[in-house]
């Protein structure tokens, strides 16, 4: 895999706000959403692009404070998809987890994503509840998924 990780900027918006659309349709953040987030990077927030041959892949933001993580966001351009870029930038954001001294790893995945669930099961994340309604404005359900970080920067 020929694909780079670098932190994400807000020279990087237009190109991720694309991305967004092409992969969440309109669950998709807005260009406002994604700047306030980047906003509070390094401080609590860690968002990383996935970049290949000029063009931004994929991309994902973790939450990271008080010993609790959550994965804000992953997301890969469908033309991408197997090829391990969610992999690395999931990989990414557990090691930030770590460093920041976190012992746990949330995330929510809406219940009709097969592909996102096989691939944090992968990775050691367990369902633990539902979240009825979550994703607006479709009202899908999502699944809570969490990670216990055995110590930091190291799974369990």
């Amino acid at each position: 895999m020929s694909v780079t990780l670098r932190q994400m900027t807000p020279a990087d918006l237009a190109e991720v706000v694309e991305l967004e659309r092409s992969v969440f349709g309109e669950e998709a953040w807005t260009n406002e959403m994604l700047r306030s987030e980047l906003e509070q990077q390094p401080a609590s927030r860690h968002y990383l692009v996935a970049y290949d041959d000029g063009e931004i892949v994929g991309y994902a933001g973790l939450l990271g404070a008080g010993g609790q993580a959550d994965v804000v966001t992953v997301a890969v351009a469908a033309a991408h998809w197997g090829q391990g870029i969610g992999s690395t930038l999931l990989e990414a954001l557990i090691a930030e987890a770590g460093r920041r001294g976190c012992t746990e790893v949330f995330l929510e995945v809406r219940t009709d994503n097969a592909r996102a669930q096989d691939l944090y099961r992968r990775y050691g994340f367990t369902k633990i509840g539902i979240r009825r309604g979550y994703y607006q404005p479709s009202g899908a359900d999502a699944l809570v998924m969490r990670l216990i970080l055995s110590k930091p920067g190291r799974r369990s």
